[in-house]
């Protein structure tokens, strides 16, 4: 099983279903030294999936001081895929270690990701 740490829409009921065919479980936990960004979603089937045109994206920061509350959800390697496949091009899956120790995978903002300024 793989760990993967959820902080957007990944967390979303119809978002799991479309991807995965179930519903997650999953644990409670935040990730330190990134803060949320925002990105503009394009891509129609994540769109259609998420009900969102704006999706949060994990912005590395290094400051102690910046946490992401999100999920950890054990899935298979399978899904692991298909959650690579819902991820669009801004984002890039790597490894992290959450607050509790635990290491995972997470979707950050790739060195090409287009940011939303407020």
């Amino acid at each position: 099983m793989e760990a993967l740490f959820s902080y957007g829409t990944l967390q979303q009921s119809q978002v799991q279903l479309d991807n995965f065919g179930r519903l997650l479980d999953g644990d409670a936990d935040s990730l330190v030294g990134y803060r949320l960004g925002q990105i503009k979603i394009t891509d129609t089937e994540v769109l259609k999936s998420s009900g969102k045109a704006y999706h949060p994206i994990l912005i590395h920061t290094a400051n102690p001081d910046d946490e992401v509350a999100g999920t950890v959800f054990m899935i298979t390697e399978l899904e692991l895929i298909r959650a690579d496949r819902y991820e669009v091009a801004d984002y890039v899956r790597q490894a992290a270690i959450l607050k509790s120790g635990k290491t995972c995978w997470i979707y950050a903002a790739s060195d090409s990701a287009t940011l939303v300024v407020d």
